[in-house]
C-alpha cells in the first residue's frame, strides 16, 4: 500500500496539486487494490480537499468496472459518488443503471431514485450511499449515528412524510429524522454488527461473550476497528458484561485472546488489539518475535510463556529442532548471566537435548553464591526447579536453603525450602532462624507474616504451640508499628490488617483463647502503639480479650470513658461557652431576620437569597448541637488529673533529635490548641502518636526521629 502512504503524506500537507497528480498516475495502473483505493478515497472524503478533488475522481471508473463483484467494489462506487462534484449526466446514467441492476425489483425503486436526486439528475452526490440508507430503512433494522447518538433501531418509516423514527443507544426516547438528515448522519449496519447486537439484543451478546470471549472481541475489532484494553472495557463493561464480573471475565478473555491466531495482542497496555488480515500460527509468531533479537531476559520469558501456553506446537519436530538450535547458539554467548544460562538449560532439557543434565550439574559446581543466581531467575517455576537441582547436587544444600528462606520472594518457594529442611531433620536450625526474625521482624517482614499464617493453620510446625504463637503475635504488632508509616510497605500493612480482622478476628480469638492474662495485656499494649489500627479495632481487641480474661475489660472500659471526655483548661471552657452564647443569641437571631427578608421577595423556588439563608440556619444548628455535646462532655483539667510518667493530656513534652536540637509540645483540649505555640489538641493525630510514650521512647515526626527527654505538668 505504497500509494496510500503517499496520498496520506500529501493530505497531511494539504497539497491538492500533488494529490491530483498522484491520482492521475494511480488511475493509469493496470489494476487496483480495492481495499487500498477505498482507504485513499475515504481519506480524501474526510479531508477539506474533497470538493476540489471531486472533478477528478471519475478517472478511476474504468479500473473500478474491471473489478469482480464484491462488497468492496460496492463500497468503492459509493465513495466515488460521495466524492464526485461535477454531477455530469454520464455519471447520473452510470449511477441509475448500477442501482437498477442492484435494486430494480424494489417496488419503491423509482420513488427512491427521486429521493436521491437521480430523477432530475442535477445534484446527485452520494446518491448510491443514500439509496443504501433508504433501502435499509426497514422496521427492526439498525443504523449508526455519526453525530454520537450511538446505534439506533428503526421503529417507523414514513415515505409520505419522508421521515424515519428510531430509538438510539445514547439518547432518551424516540427520535424522528427527515430523509435528508438521515442521509447526512446515518450509516446502515447489519443486525449482526457489534453495536446493533449490543443495543438490540444485549442478553444474547452477553451469553455469547461468556461462552466464547474471543468471538465477541473478534467481532468488536472487526466492526469498530483496533481498540486498546481500556477502550474494549468501555465498549463491553456494564453494557454487555456486568461490572461486578468484568475483572474475572477480562482475565479469562485476555488469556484466550493471546492464544488466538487472528488477533494481534499489543505489548504495551495502552496500545491497541487489532485483527490480522490472515491467521498467523503460534510457531510463526514466536519465530518472528525471536528474529527481533530480544535481550536474554525477554527471550526467556517469551519462550517460557510459549512452552506453557502452546505445548502442542512441540509436536512439530522441525520447529522443535529450530528452537533448540537457537537456544544452543544463545548459550555460546559469553555475556549471559548464570541465572539466564541455567534457565536456557532447563529449556533444552524440556526439548530433549542430550547434554543438558551434565551441564546443569557442572554449572551448579561453578556457582559461588546460589542466592545471587536464584534472584537472576525470573520464571518462578524455574526458581523451584533450580532449588530442586540444588537439593539434589549440592552437599551444603541445608545451609543454602536456610539462607534463602529469608531471601526468596514467592511463598511457594518458601514452602518448599521449609518442607525440605524439616524433612531432613533441621528443625533446630529453622527455629534459630525464626527466633532471630521474632527478635527483629524488620529483617524480613514478608517472611514473618508468611510463617505466622502457616503456624496458625499447621500445629506440626516449629513455634506453632501457644507460646510460639504468642511470640509471633507480639512480633506482628512490633512490625506493624515500625512499618505502618513506610510507603513502600502499604500492601503488607493492608495484608496484616486482613490477617487481624479476617473471619471475624478468628486468629485473634484463637491466640487469646490459650494466652495468659499478662501475655494478652502485653499484646493489647503493643496494639495501641499502631496508628493504623482504628479505635474500633482496639475496642474489638479489648472485647475479645475480656471474653477470656474478664478483668481486662475494666481496662478497656476505663480507656473508653477517658476517650469520651473532652479535656480543657478554664480558658478553653470559657471560649466554648462564649461561642455557644454568640450562636444562640446573636447569629441565630440575625439568620431568622435574613430568612424573613428573603421570603418576602417571593418565588421561593428561584430565590437564591432564601436558599442561602436556610443553608446558614442548618450550619448554625449543626454547630450548636456539636458544641453543646462537647460542653456536656467537657472536664476542666486540674493538677490532680495529670500524670507525668507518660505522655498524656495536660503534659508538656520535650523532645530531642540526633543533632541535639530540642522542641516541646503541650497537650491540652481542642479549645486550647494553638499550633503556632506548639499547643496540640489531645485529639490530634500527632498528640495521639505521642500518647502513652515515656522518657527515652523514640517517635517519628515529619520524617525525623525524636527522643522524649522530659515530661512535666502544664501546671508546673
Amino acid at each position: 500500500m505504497e500509494y496510500l502512504k503517499q496520498f496520506q503524506a500529501h493530505l497531511d500537507q494539504n497539497d491538492l496539486p500533488s494529490i491530483v497528480s498522484l491520482w492521475q498516475e494511480y488511475c493509469l495502473s493496470d489494476e487496483i487494490d480495492p481495499e487500498e483505493t477505498i482507504l485513499i478515497l475515504q481519506g480524501i472524503k474526510d479531508s477539506g480537499l474533497c470538493d476540489a478533488f471531486g472533478c477528478y475522481v471519475e478517472q478511476i471508473l474504468p479500473l473500478w468496472e474491471a473489478l469482480p463483484e464484491s462488497n468492496k467494489k460496492h463500497k468503492l462506487i459509493c465513495l466515488i459518488f460521495d466524492t464526485q462534484s461535477t454531477n455530469e449526466p454520464s455519471l447520473a446514467e452510470l449511477a441509475y443503471n448500477y442501482l437498477q441492476a442492484r435494486y430494480g425489483s424494489d417496488p419503491s425503486f423509482l420513488q427512491k431514485i427521486r429521493l436521491v436526486g437521480l430523477r432530475e439528475k442535477e445534484k446527485f452526490r452520494s446518491c448510491i450511499s443514500n439509496f443504501d440508507v433508504l433501502n435499509h430503512m426497514v422496521v427492526g433494522n439498525f443504523f449508526l449515528h455519526t453525530g454520537g447518538w450511538g446505534a439506533g433501531e428503526v421503529m417507523e418509516v414514513s415515505s409520505l412524510r419522508e421521515q424515519v423514527i428510531l430509538e438510539f443507544d445514547y439518547v432518551a426516547g424516540q427520535k424522528d429524522l427527515s430523509f435528508d438528515n438521515a442521509f447526512k448522519t446515518l450509516l446502515p449496519i447489519p443486525k449482526t454488527h457489534f453495536l446493533a447486537m449490543r443495543f438490540g439484543n444485549p442478553d444474547e451478546l452477553e451469553k455469547i461473550a461468556k461462552a466464547d470471549p474471543v468471538k465477541v472481541i473478534r467481532q468488536l475489532l472487526s466492526d469498530l476497528g483496533p481498540k486498546s484494553a481500556q477502550e474494549i472495557k468501555d465498549e463491553l463493561c456494564d453494557l454487555v458484561i456486568p461490572e461486578a464480573d468484568w475483572i474475572k471475565w477480562w482475565q479469562t478473555a485476555r488469556t484466550k485472546v493471546k492464544k488466538d491466531t487472528l488477533i494481534e495482542v499489543p505489548e504495551n497496555v495502552r496500545d491497541c488489539f487489532c485483527l490480522r488480515s490472515a491467521e498467523v500460527s503460534h510457531e510463526e509468531r514466536l519465530q518472528k518475535a525471536l528474529s527481533t533479537k530480544p535481550d536474554a531476559n525477554t527471550l526467556i520469558e517469551m519462550i517460557y510463556s510459549f512452552m506453557r501456553d502452546f505445548p502442542s506446537a512441540f509436536k512439530n519436530d522441525t520447529f522443535k529442532e529450530s528452537l533448540r538450535a537457537q537456544l544452543v547458539e544463545i548459550l555460546a554467548n559469553k555475556e549471559i548471566t548464570d541465572g539466564q544460562e541455567i534457565q536456557i538449560l532447563f529449556f533444552l532439557q524440556d526439548l530433549d537435548y542430550k547434554e543438558d543434565k551434565t551441564k546443569i550439574q557442572d554449572l551448579l559446581n561453578r556457582f559461588t553464591k546460589i542466592e545471587d543466581v536464584i534472584q537472576e531467575i525470573h520464571v518462578i517455576a524455574y526458581k523451584k526447579r533450580f532449588l530442586i537441582e540444588v537439593r539434589s547436587n549440592c552437599k551444603d544444600w541445608q545451609d543454602i536453603f536456610l539462607k534463602l528462606l529469608f531471601i526468596v520472594d514467592a511463598a511457594p518457594l518458601r514452602d518448599y525450602l521449609l518442607s525440605e529442611l524439616l524433612s531432613a531433620k533441621h528443625e533446630a536450625s529453622v527455629i534459630k532462624k525464626l527466633e532471630d526474625l521474632i527478635d527483629n521482624p524488620t529483617i524480613a517482614p514478608q517472611v514473618l507474616i508468611w510463617y505466622f499464617q502457616k503456624a496458625m493453620n499447621d500445629t506440626t510446625l516449629p513455634l506453632s504451640d501457644q507460646e510460639g504463637k504468642n511470640r509471633l503475635f507480639e512480633a506482628f504488632f512490633t512490625l506493624l508499628h515500625k512499618i505502618e508509616q513506610d510507603a513502600t510497605q502499604r500492601e503488607l500493612v493492608k495484608k496484616m490488617h486482613q490477617f487481624l480482622s479476617g473471619g471475624r478476628y478468628q486468629n485473634v480469638r484463637q491466640i487469646f483463647q490459650g494466652a495468659s492474662k499478662n501475655v494478652v495485656k502485653e499484646i493489647l499494649l503493643l496494639s495501641t502503639k499502631c496508628q493504623t489500627l482504628s479505635d474500633h479495632d482496639i475496642k474489638i481487641l479489648y472485647s475479645l480479650a475480656e471474653v477470656v480474661h474478664p478483668s481486662i475489660g475494666k481496662l478497656g472500659k476505663k480507656e473508653e470513658e477517658d476517650e469520651g471526655i473532652v479535656w480543657t483548661t478554664e480558658e478553653g471552657y470559657n471560649k466554648l461557652k462564649s461561642r455557644i452564647h454568640q450562636i444562640a443569641t446573636v447569629e441565630t437571631v440575625e439568620n431568622a431576620k435574613e430568612i424573613e427578608v428573603a421570603r418576602s421577595h417571593g418565588d421561593l423556588r428561584e430565590n437564591s437569597e432564601f436558599k442561602f439563608a436556610l443553608e446558614r440556619r442548618d450550619r448554625l444548628q449543626s454547630e450548636l448541637r456539636f458544641l453543646s455535646q462537647q460542653l456536656n462532655s467537657m472536664r476542666v483539667l486540674s493538677s490532680e488529673d495529670i500524670v507525668t510518667d507518660r505522655v498524656s493530656v495536660g503534659t508538656i513534652v520535650t523532645l530531642q533529635n540526633n543533632k541535639g536540637e530540642t522542641t516541646t509540645y503541650t497537650l491540652l483540649g481542642p479549645w486550647d490548641a494553638d499550633p503556632e505555640k506548639n499547643i496540640l489538641s489531645f485529639q490530634s493525630k500527632l498528640a495521639q502518636s505521642l500518647k502513652d510514650l515515656t522518657v527515652g521512647a523514640k517517635c517519628n515526626i515529619q520524617n525525623q526521629e525524636w527522643e522524649i527527654v522530659k515530661i512535666h505538668s502544664f501546671f508546673g
